[in-house]
Protein backbone atom coordinates (compact mmCIF):
# COMPACT_ATOMS: atom_id res chain seq x y z
CA UNK A 1 0.00 0.00 0.00
CA UNK A 2 2.71 2.23 0.65
CA UNK A 3 4.78 1.45 -2.08
CA UNK A 4 1.58 2.27 -4.42
CA UNK A 5 1.03 5.71 -2.72
CA UNK A 6 5.11 6.28 -2.77
CA UNK A 7 4.22 5.64 -6.81
CA UNK A 8 1.55 7.65 -7.45
CA UNK A 9 3.39 10.89 -5.98
CA UNK A 10 6.76 10.19 -8.18
CA UNK A 11 4.34 10.28 -11.43
CA UNK A 12 2.36 13.52 -9.84
CA UNK A 13 5.67 14.99 -9.16
CA UNK A 14 6.86 14.00 -12.51
CA UNK A 15 3.53 15.48 -14.16
CA UNK A 16 4.38 18.69 -12.61
CA UNK A 17 7.64 19.35 -13.95
CA UNK A 18 6.72 18.29 -17.42
CA UNK A 19 4.08 20.90 -17.04
CA UNK A 20 6.85 23.22 -16.26
CA UNK A 21 8.45 22.27 -18.37
CA UNK A 22 5.78 22.61 -21.28
CA UNK A 23 5.47 26.86 -20.19
CA UNK A 24 8.74 26.99 -20.57
CA UNK A 25 9.20 26.33 -23.61
CA UNK A 26 5.85 27.90 -24.67
CA UNK A 27 7.30 30.83 -22.75
CA UNK A 28 10.45 30.67 -24.31
CA UNK A 29 9.00 31.16 -27.85
CA UNK A 30 10.84 30.81 -31.21
CA UNK A 31 14.35 31.39 -32.07
CA UNK A 32 15.23 32.37 -35.87
CA UNK A 33 17.69 30.15 -37.36
CA UNK A 34 18.30 31.47 -40.45
CA UNK A 35 16.72 34.23 -43.37
CA UNK A 36 17.08 34.14 -47.16
CA UNK A 37 16.08 36.34 -49.73
CA UNK A 38 15.90 34.62 -53.08
CA UNK A 39 15.47 38.10 -55.68
CA UNK A 40 13.67 37.27 -58.93
CA UNK A 41 11.18 39.07 -61.73
CA UNK A 42 8.54 36.43 -61.08
CA UNK A 43 8.38 37.14 -57.84
CA UNK A 44 10.77 37.74 -54.70
CA UNK A 45 10.64 35.01 -51.83
CA UNK A 46 11.72 36.07 -48.42
CA UNK A 47 12.24 33.09 -46.23
CA UNK A 48 12.92 32.90 -42.33
CA UNK A 49 13.81 29.55 -40.75
CA UNK A 50 12.94 28.92 -37.11
CA UNK A 51 13.22 25.96 -34.32
CA UNK A 52 9.40 26.09 -34.22
CA UNK A 53 6.33 27.70 -36.15
CA UNK A 54 5.93 31.47 -36.07
CA UNK A 55 2.70 32.57 -36.60
CA UNK A 56 2.67 36.08 -38.17
CA UNK A 57 0.20 38.75 -39.29
CA UNK A 58 0.27 41.17 -42.36
CA UNK A 59 -0.65 44.40 -43.58
CA UNK A 60 -0.41 46.05 -46.84
CA UNK A 61 -0.48 50.01 -47.08
CA UNK A 62 -1.13 51.49 -50.22
CA UNK A 63 0.93 54.79 -50.35
CA UNK A 64 3.79 54.41 -50.52
CA UNK A 65 3.40 50.96 -51.04
CA UNK A 66 4.77 48.55 -48.04
CA UNK A 67 4.17 45.36 -46.35
CA UNK A 68 4.37 45.02 -42.47
CA UNK A 69 4.78 41.81 -40.54
CA UNK A 70 4.40 40.92 -37.32
CA UNK A 71 6.43 37.63 -35.93
CA UNK A 72 4.71 36.30 -32.71
CA UNK A 73 6.34 34.58 -30.40
CA UNK A 74 10.06 35.93 -31.25
CA UNK A 75 12.72 38.20 -30.18
CA UNK A 76 14.69 40.69 -32.29
CA UNK A 77 18.17 38.66 -32.71
CA UNK A 78 21.26 39.07 -34.98
CA UNK A 79 20.38 36.35 -37.57
CA UNK A 80 16.97 38.45 -37.97
CA UNK A 81 18.42 41.92 -38.04
CA UNK A 82 20.50 40.24 -40.97
CA UNK A 83 17.51 40.23 -43.12
CA UNK A 84 18.25 44.08 -44.06
CA UNK A 85 21.94 43.51 -45.61
CA UNK A 86 20.04 40.84 -48.00
CA UNK A 87 18.07 42.91 -49.80
CA UNK A 88 19.75 44.36 -53.03
CA UNK A 89 19.22 47.21 -55.02
CA UNK A 90 17.86 45.19 -57.75
CA UNK A 91 15.59 43.38 -56.24
CA UNK A 92 12.41 44.03 -58.40
CA UNK A 93 9.79 44.39 -55.41
CA UNK A 94 11.63 45.27 -52.41
CA UNK A 95 13.27 48.91 -52.24
CA UNK A 96 14.69 48.49 -48.22
CA UNK A 97 12.82 47.40 -44.72
CA UNK A 98 13.27 47.72 -41.32
CA UNK A 99 13.36 45.61 -38.27
CA UNK A 100 12.34 46.19 -34.83
CA UNK A 101 10.92 44.84 -31.40
CA UNK A 102 7.58 45.88 -32.01
CA UNK A 103 6.09 44.76 -28.86
CA UNK A 104 7.63 41.89 -26.15
CA UNK A 105 7.74 38.57 -28.22
CA UNK A 106 6.53 40.22 -31.14
CA UNK A 107 9.20 41.37 -33.80
CA UNK A 108 7.83 43.79 -36.91
CA UNK A 109 9.21 43.81 -40.27
CA UNK A 110 8.36 46.49 -42.68
CA UNK A 111 9.06 45.86 -46.38
CA UNK A 112 9.55 49.35 -48.36
CA UNK A 113 8.23 48.65 -51.75
CA UNK A 114 8.91 49.45 -55.22
CA UNK A 115 5.69 48.40 -56.61
CA UNK A 116 2.30 46.94 -55.26
CA UNK A 117 2.44 43.84 -54.70
CA UNK A 118 -0.07 40.72 -53.87
CA UNK A 119 1.64 38.98 -50.94
CA UNK A 120 1.29 35.09 -50.21
CA UNK A 121 2.68 34.34 -46.75
CA UNK A 122 2.39 30.55 -45.51
CA UNK A 123 4.41 28.22 -42.98
CA UNK A 124 6.34 25.44 -44.34
CA UNK A 125 6.69 21.94 -41.62
CA UNK A 126 10.57 20.81 -41.76
CA UNK A 127 11.92 19.08 -44.44
CA UNK A 128 15.49 17.93 -45.69
CA UNK A 129 17.81 20.15 -44.20
CA UNK A 130 15.28 22.76 -43.16
CA UNK A 131 13.40 23.38 -39.85
CA UNK A 132 10.37 25.00 -39.43
CA UNK A 133 10.17 27.67 -42.22
CA UNK A 134 7.78 31.18 -42.34
CA UNK A 135 7.92 32.04 -46.22
CA UNK A 136 6.90 35.71 -48.18
CA UNK A 137 6.24 35.57 -51.74
CA UNK A 138 5.61 38.97 -53.00
CA UNK A 139 3.79 38.62 -56.64
CA UNK A 140 3.36 41.99 -59.13
CA UNK A 141 -0.06 42.73 -59.24
CA UNK A 142 0.01 43.44 -62.74
CA UNK A 143 2.44 40.03 -64.07
CA UNK A 144 3.16 39.61 -67.53
CA UNK A 145 1.97 36.61 -69.69
CA UNK A 146 4.77 34.76 -70.20
CA UNK A 147 3.93 34.75 -74.12
CA UNK A 148 4.39 38.86 -74.59
CA UNK A 149 7.67 38.67 -72.45
CA UNK A 150 9.15 35.67 -75.37
CA UNK A 151 7.77 38.02 -77.58
CA UNK A 152 8.99 41.21 -76.26
CA UNK A 153 12.33 39.36 -75.76
CA UNK A 154 12.52 38.62 -80.04
CA UNK A 155 11.57 41.94 -80.58
CA UNK A 156 14.35 43.30 -78.38
CA UNK A 157 17.07 40.60 -80.31
CA UNK A 158 15.92 41.29 -83.61
CA UNK A 159 18.40 43.84 -84.85
CA UNK A 160 21.30 41.50 -83.93
CA UNK A 161 19.66 38.66 -85.72
CA UNK A 162 18.68 40.24 -88.40
CA UNK A 163 22.12 38.75 -90.31
CA UNK A 164 20.44 35.74 -90.86
CA UNK A 165 20.29 32.02 -88.39
CA UNK A 166 21.96 29.09 -88.34
CA UNK A 167 19.59 26.29 -89.64
CA UNK A 168 18.61 22.90 -88.39
CA UNK A 169 21.37 20.19 -89.79
CA UNK A 170 19.79 17.28 -91.91
CA UNK A 171 16.36 19.63 -93.13
CA UNK A 172 15.51 20.69 -96.01
CA UNK A 173 16.74 24.32 -97.56
CA UNK A 174 14.86 26.96 -96.33
CA UNK A 175 11.88 27.66 -97.27
CA UNK A 176 10.68 31.55 -98.61
CA UNK A 177 8.93 33.08 -94.80
CA UNK A 178 4.55 32.37 -95.10
CA UNK A 179 2.29 34.81 -96.27
CA UNK A 180 0.25 34.59 -92.85
CA UNK A 181 1.83 35.00 -89.47
CA UNK A 182 -0.38 35.77 -86.67
CA UNK A 183 2.12 35.90 -84.19
CA UNK A 184 3.93 38.54 -86.06
CA UNK A 185 1.68 40.12 -86.91
CA UNK A 186 1.37 40.57 -82.71
CA UNK A 187 4.69 41.16 -82.96
CA UNK A 188 4.36 44.31 -84.65
CA UNK A 189 0.87 45.37 -82.75
CA UNK A 190 3.38 45.14 -79.67
CA UNK A 191 6.01 47.47 -80.86
CA UNK A 192 3.51 50.18 -82.21
CA UNK A 193 2.03 50.26 -78.81
CA UNK A 194 3.72 51.05 -74.81
CA UNK A 195 4.43 47.96 -73.47
CA UNK A 196 3.75 46.51 -69.79
CA UNK A 197 5.24 48.21 -67.06
CA UNK A 198 7.98 45.13 -65.87
CA UNK A 199 9.79 45.77 -62.84
CA UNK A 200 13.89 46.60 -63.52
CA UNK A 201 15.91 42.63 -63.61
CA UNK A 202 17.48 41.62 -60.43
CA UNK A 203 21.24 42.60 -60.30
CA UNK A 204 23.01 39.45 -61.59
CA UNK A 205 20.17 38.11 -63.81
CA UNK A 206 19.69 38.33 -67.23
CA UNK A 207 18.17 41.31 -68.59
CA UNK A 208 16.13 39.58 -70.34
CA UNK A 209 13.94 37.30 -67.72
CA UNK A 210 10.96 36.14 -68.89
CA UNK A 211 8.11 37.48 -66.48
CA UNK A 212 5.40 34.79 -65.50
CA UNK A 213 1.75 35.03 -63.35
CA UNK A 214 2.43 33.36 -59.61
CA UNK A 215 1.03 29.86 -58.91
CA UNK A 216 -1.80 28.89 -57.96
CA UNK A 217 -1.51 29.23 -54.06
CA UNK A 218 -3.53 30.13 -50.83
CA UNK A 219 -2.32 33.13 -48.24
CA UNK A 220 -3.46 36.17 -47.50
CA UNK A 221 -4.65 37.01 -50.84
CA UNK A 222 -6.68 35.23 -53.22
CA UNK A 223 -4.31 33.04 -55.94
CA UNK A 224 -4.06 33.79 -59.39
CA UNK A 225 -3.54 30.35 -61.40
CA UNK A 226 -1.95 31.10 -65.05
CA UNK A 227 -4.72 31.09 -67.17
CA UNK A 228 -5.16 28.10 -69.75
CA UNK A 229 -3.10 27.57 -72.75
CA UNK A 230 -4.96 28.85 -76.41
CA UNK A 231 -6.29 25.82 -77.79
CA UNK A 232 -4.45 25.06 -80.98
CA UNK A 233 -5.94 23.14 -84.00
CA UNK A 234 -2.41 21.64 -85.88
CA UNK A 235 -3.57 20.69 -89.15
CA UNK A 236 -2.49 17.14 -89.90
CA UNK A 237 0.87 16.39 -90.64
CA UNK A 238 2.25 15.14 -94.26
CA UNK A 239 1.22 11.53 -95.80
CA UNK A 240 2.86 9.77 -98.51
CA UNK A 241 -0.74 10.12 -100.47
CA UNK A 242 -2.09 13.23 -99.13
CA UNK A 243 -1.00 16.81 -100.39
CA UNK A 244 -0.37 18.19 -97.11
CA UNK A 245 2.68 19.47 -96.22
CA UNK A 246 5.02 20.13 -92.80
CA UNK A 247 8.33 20.83 -94.61
CA UNK A 248 8.24 24.22 -93.18
CA UNK A 249 6.25 26.26 -90.23
CA UNK A 250 4.56 29.52 -90.26
CA UNK A 251 5.46 31.04 -86.49
CA UNK A 252 8.25 30.68 -84.10
CA UNK A 253 9.51 27.21 -83.16
CA UNK A 254 9.66 27.51 -79.03
CA UNK A 255 11.89 25.05 -76.99
CA UNK A 256 11.10 25.47 -73.54
CA UNK A 257 14.00 25.19 -71.18
CA UNK A 258 13.39 23.46 -67.89
CA UNK A 259 16.58 23.84 -65.56
CA UNK A 260 15.68 21.99 -62.64
CA UNK A 261 15.34 23.15 -58.74
CA UNK A 262 16.48 26.61 -57.58
CA UNK A 263 16.22 29.32 -54.83
CA UNK A 264 15.05 27.19 -51.46
CA UNK A 265 15.73 23.54 -53.50
CA UNK A 266 19.51 23.15 -54.43
CA UNK A 267 18.92 19.76 -55.86
CA UNK A 268 21.79 17.61 -55.27
CA UNK A 269 24.94 18.67 -53.82
CA UNK A 270 28.23 17.29 -55.01
CA UNK A 271 31.10 16.17 -52.33
CA UNK A 272 32.88 19.31 -52.96
CA UNK A 273 29.70 21.60 -52.45
CA UNK A 274 28.20 21.81 -56.33
CA UNK A 275 24.51 22.41 -56.42
CA UNK A 276 22.82 20.99 -59.17
CA UNK A 277 20.41 23.95 -59.36
CA UNK A 278 23.99 25.85 -60.33
CA UNK A 279 25.07 24.09 -63.02
CA UNK A 280 21.92 23.40 -64.78
CA UNK A 281 21.13 27.31 -65.07
CA UNK A 282 24.54 27.27 -66.64
CA UNK A 283 23.72 24.47 -68.81
CA UNK A 284 20.43 25.90 -70.11
CA UNK A 285 21.89 29.46 -70.48
CA UNK A 286 24.35 27.88 -72.83
CA UNK A 287 21.35 26.20 -74.94
CA UNK A 288 19.79 29.02 -74.76
CA UNK A 289 22.22 30.78 -76.47
CA UNK A 290 22.32 28.06 -79.11
CA UNK A 291 18.48 27.35 -79.59
CA UNK A 292 18.18 30.97 -80.48
CA UNK A 293 20.75 31.30 -82.88
CA UNK A 294 18.93 28.64 -84.68
CA UNK A 295 15.99 28.06 -87.07
CA UNK A 296 13.62 25.07 -88.01
CA UNK A 297 13.31 25.30 -92.32
CA UNK A 298 13.59 29.41 -92.28
CA UNK A 299 11.31 29.21 -89.01
CA UNK A 300 13.03 31.27 -86.00
CA UNK A 301 13.70 28.92 -82.87
CA UNK A 302 13.46 30.71 -79.41
CA UNK A 303 14.74 29.64 -76.12
CA UNK A 304 12.08 29.98 -73.11
CA UNK A 305 13.41 29.14 -69.81
CA UNK A 306 10.88 28.20 -66.81
CA UNK A 307 13.49 29.74 -64.91
CA UNK A 308 16.45 31.77 -65.70
CA UNK A 309 18.01 32.88 -62.24
CA UNK A 310 17.92 31.30 -58.85
CA UNK A 311 14.54 31.24 -57.28
CA UNK A 312 12.03 28.47 -57.29
CA UNK A 313 9.29 27.40 -59.65
CA UNK A 314 6.85 24.43 -58.52
CA UNK A 315 6.63 21.64 -60.68
CA UNK A 316 2.82 22.22 -62.02
CA UNK A 317 3.92 25.76 -62.69
CA UNK A 318 7.15 24.66 -64.94
CA UNK A 319 4.32 22.55 -67.01
CA UNK A 320 2.05 25.60 -67.12
CA UNK A 321 4.64 27.75 -68.34
CA UNK A 322 5.52 25.62 -71.39
CA UNK A 323 1.75 25.36 -71.75
CA UNK A 324 1.11 28.65 -71.65
CA UNK A 325 3.78 29.84 -74.46
CA UNK A 326 2.59 26.74 -76.73
CA UNK A 327 6.33 25.32 -76.19
CA UNK A 328 6.91 22.52 -79.14
CA UNK A 329 9.55 20.37 -77.09
CA UNK A 330 9.97 20.82 -73.60
CA UNK A 331 14.14 19.77 -71.78
CA UNK A 332 14.36 19.68 -68.35
CA UNK A 333 18.01 19.49 -67.20
CA UNK A 334 19.50 17.96 -64.03
CA UNK A 335 21.97 16.68 -62.50
CA UNK A 336 21.27 13.94 -59.89
CA UNK A 337 23.08 12.38 -56.68
CA UNK A 338 23.08 8.70 -55.82
CA UNK A 339 23.86 7.05 -52.44
CA UNK A 340 26.99 5.99 -53.65
CA UNK A 341 29.75 7.93 -55.30
CA UNK A 342 30.06 4.86 -57.85
CA UNK A 343 26.84 5.88 -59.84
CA UNK A 344 27.83 7.70 -62.90
CA UNK A 345 26.76 8.94 -66.84
CA UNK A 346 24.00 10.91 -68.24
CA UNK A 347 20.56 9.56 -68.19
CA UNK A 348 17.52 10.89 -70.75
CA UNK A 349 14.02 10.13 -68.82
CA UNK A 350 10.57 10.37 -70.76
CA UNK A 351 6.77 10.00 -69.14
CA UNK A 352 6.00 6.45 -68.49
CA UNK A 353 2.22 5.48 -67.51
CA UNK A 354 2.22 2.15 -67.13
CA UNK A 355 5.09 2.57 -64.41
CA UNK A 356 8.94 2.79 -64.03
CA UNK A 357 11.33 1.13 -66.67
CA UNK A 358 13.62 0.60 -63.89
CA UNK A 359 13.75 0.57 -60.00
CA UNK A 360 16.25 3.51 -60.67
CA UNK A 361 14.03 5.18 -62.68
CA UNK A 362 11.16 4.89 -60.17
CA UNK A 363 13.51 6.02 -57.21
CA UNK A 364 14.87 9.15 -59.62
CA UNK A 365 11.41 10.00 -60.61
CA UNK A 366 10.34 9.74 -56.94
CA UNK A 367 13.41 12.09 -55.57
CA UNK A 368 12.62 14.71 -58.36
CA UNK A 369 8.81 14.78 -57.77
CA UNK A 370 9.69 15.90 -53.99
CA UNK A 371 11.38 18.80 -55.21
CA UNK A 372 7.68 20.84 -54.16
CA UNK A 373 8.25 20.04 -50.67
CA UNK A 374 12.21 21.22 -50.46
CA UNK A 375 11.36 24.24 -52.50
CA UNK A 376 8.42 25.22 -50.30
CA UNK A 377 5.04 25.28 -52.55
CA UNK A 378 2.14 26.77 -50.60
CA UNK A 379 -1.25 24.92 -52.91
CA UNK A 380 -4.38 24.89 -50.83
CA UNK A 381 -6.82 21.37 -51.72
CA UNK A 382 -8.76 23.25 -54.45
CA UNK A 383 -5.56 24.41 -56.45
CA UNK A 384 -4.06 20.97 -55.94
CA UNK A 385 -7.09 19.06 -57.48
CA UNK A 386 -6.82 21.58 -60.55
CA UNK A 387 -2.43 20.75 -60.78
CA UNK A 388 -3.39 16.81 -60.09
CA UNK A 389 -5.94 16.80 -63.18
CA UNK A 390 -3.44 19.16 -65.43
CA UNK A 391 -0.47 16.58 -64.51
CA UNK A 392 -3.05 13.67 -65.54
CA UNK A 393 -3.58 14.65 -69.02
CA UNK A 394 -0.46 13.07 -70.73
CA UNK A 395 -0.83 11.05 -73.62
CA UNK A 396 0.51 8.21 -76.09
CA UNK A 397 1.39 10.31 -79.04
CA UNK A 398 3.03 12.77 -76.44
CA UNK A 399 4.92 10.06 -74.86
CA UNK A 400 6.16 8.37 -78.60
CA UNK A 401 7.21 11.87 -79.47
CA UNK A 402 8.88 12.16 -76.00
CA UNK A 403 10.78 9.30 -76.57
CA UNK A 404 11.82 9.92 -80.58
CA UNK A 405 13.18 12.98 -78.87
CA UNK A 406 15.16 11.22 -76.01
CA UNK A 407 16.89 8.55 -78.63
CA UNK A 408 18.31 11.54 -80.40
CA UNK A 409 19.34 13.72 -77.64
CA UNK A 410 20.88 10.46 -76.01
CA UNK A 411 23.18 9.69 -79.01
CA UNK A 412 24.54 13.18 -79.04
CA UNK A 413 25.39 12.63 -75.77
CA UNK A 414 27.08 9.53 -76.70
CA UNK A 415 28.64 11.36 -79.42
CA UNK A 416 30.57 13.70 -77.20
CA UNK A 417 32.13 11.19 -75.35
CA UNK A 418 30.16 11.19 -71.73
CA UNK A 419 29.57 7.65 -70.46
CA UNK A 420 26.06 6.94 -70.55
CA UNK A 421 24.12 5.16 -67.41
CA UNK A 422 21.71 3.36 -69.75
CA UNK A 423 21.85 2.86 -73.53
CA UNK A 424 17.94 3.87 -73.91
CA UNK A 425 15.79 6.24 -72.95
CA UNK A 426 14.34 5.24 -69.76
CA UNK A 427 10.62 6.41 -68.53
CA UNK A 428 9.32 6.78 -65.17
CA UNK A 429 6.35 9.05 -63.70
CA UNK A 430 8.44 12.68 -63.50
CA UNK A 431 5.66 14.90 -62.65
CA UNK A 432 7.72 17.68 -64.69
CA UNK A 433 7.01 15.77 -67.97
CA UNK A 434 2.56 15.42 -67.88
CA UNK A 435 2.39 17.98 -70.38
CA UNK A 436 -0.31 16.01 -72.42
CA UNK A 437 0.14 18.27 -75.85
CA UNK A 438 4.15 18.76 -75.57
CA UNK A 439 7.21 16.36 -76.20
CA UNK A 440 8.95 16.36 -73.05
CA UNK A 441 11.81 14.95 -71.61
CA UNK A 442 14.58 14.94 -68.66
CA UNK A 443 17.87 15.12 -69.03
CA UNK A 444 20.18 13.81 -65.95
CA UNK A 445 23.65 15.42 -67.54
CA UNK A 446 25.90 13.10 -65.01
CA UNK A 447 25.70 12.15 -61.20
CA UNK A 448 26.89 15.35 -59.67
CA UNK A 449 27.71 12.73 -56.45
CA UNK A 450 30.71 11.54 -58.56
CA UNK A 451 33.76 13.01 -57.80
CA UNK A 452 34.70 12.74 -61.31
CA UNK A 453 31.98 13.71 -62.99
CA UNK A 454 31.34 16.57 -60.60
CA UNK A 455 34.38 17.52 -61.69
CA UNK A 456 33.33 18.19 -65.56
CA UNK A 457 29.93 19.57 -64.47
CA UNK A 458 31.96 22.99 -63.78
CA UNK A 459 33.98 23.04 -66.25
CA UNK A 460 32.95 25.29 -68.71
CA UNK A 461 34.38 23.45 -71.95
CA UNK A 462 32.02 19.89 -70.63
CA UNK A 463 29.27 22.32 -70.29
CA UNK A 464 29.49 23.64 -73.60
CA UNK A 465 29.65 20.33 -74.79
CA UNK A 466 26.68 19.21 -73.69
CA UNK A 467 24.68 22.15 -74.85
CA UNK A 468 26.16 21.48 -78.25
CA UNK A 469 24.91 17.61 -77.81
CA UNK A 470 21.53 18.76 -76.56
CA UNK A 471 21.15 21.29 -79.49
CA UNK A 472 22.05 18.63 -81.71
CA UNK A 473 19.78 16.74 -80.23
CA UNK A 474 17.19 18.66 -80.98
CA UNK A 475 18.00 19.42 -84.43
CA UNK A 476 17.74 15.86 -85.19
CA UNK A 477 14.50 15.30 -83.91
CA UNK A 478 13.25 18.44 -85.82
CA UNK A 479 14.54 16.93 -89.33
CA UNK A 480 12.94 14.01 -88.58
CA UNK A 481 9.51 15.72 -87.08
CA UNK A 482 9.21 18.91 -88.70
CA UNK A 483 6.97 21.06 -85.97
CA UNK A 484 3.52 21.48 -86.98
CA UNK A 485 2.21 24.31 -88.71
CA UNK A 486 0.07 26.47 -86.64
CA UNK A 487 -0.66 29.80 -84.88
CA UNK A 488 -0.41 30.88 -81.38
CA UNK A 489 -2.78 33.39 -79.86
CA UNK A 490 -2.39 34.72 -76.69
Amino acid sequence: MKAAGLKRRVLLQGGSIALMLGVHQIARGATILAVRVWPAADYTRVTIESDARLNSQQLVVGSPPRLAVDIEGIDLNPELRELVGKIKPGDPYINGLRVGQNAPKVVRIVFDLKQAVVPQVFSLAPVAAYKHRLVLDLYPEQAVDPMEALIAERLRDAPRNSGGSTAVAGAVPPAPAPAADPLGDLMAQQSMRPGPQTPPPAASMPPDRPVAPPPPMVGTAPARPLPPPAPAAPPPRATSGGTATASRTDRIIIVALDPGHGGEDPGAIGPNGTREKDIVLQVAHRLRERINASSVNGSPMRAFLTRDADFFVPLGVRVQKARRVQADLFVSIHADAFTTPAARGASVFALSQSGASSSAARWLANKENDADRVGGVNVGNHEAQVQRALLDMSTTAQINDSLKLGGAMLGEIKGIGARLHKGQVEQAGFAVLKAPDIPSVLVETAFISNPEEEANLRRADYQENLADALMRGIQRYFAQNPPLARSRQL
